[in-house]
């Protein structure tokens, strides 16, 4: 179970890299629209899991690797940003988030 501090700094963690990620655009994610669809943290808020959603979707896993390889200059960008609120900045894991792709194929299953 969460605690509140733990869902307000995984809110705080998605609206920041929601806008790093807007103001980066989509050239630089060589025409990739990202969306940062859910933050779990840690309970001792050291590591911190951020779900991607990619589109569109046949360039995801590439498009992860960049993120992936930009992960230590995102992290000190969003350390500049919230050094008075977090002690310590939490370490940022990326992976694909596949609810909408598992959705569609769901409702492609029932459909048939």
């Amino acid at each position: 179970m969460d605690g509140k501090r733990q869902l307000k700094i995984a809110r705080q963690i998605q609206k920041d890299l929601g806008e790093m990620f807007q103001l980066r655009g989509m050239a630089a994610y060589k025409g990739a629209m990202i969306t940062v669809s859910e933050v779990r943290i840690s309970p001792d808020l050291s590591i911190a899991k951020v779900y991607l959603s990619i589109f569109p979707s046949d360039r995801a896993k590439e498009t992860l690797e960049q993120v992936v390889s930009e992960t230590k200059t995102m992290r000190a960008e969003f350390g500049k940003k919230v050094r008075h609120q977090l002690r310590t900045v939490p370490e940022l894991h990326f992976y694909i988030d596949e609810t909408l792709e598992k959705l569609a194929h769901i409702d492609e299953l029932l459909k048939k």
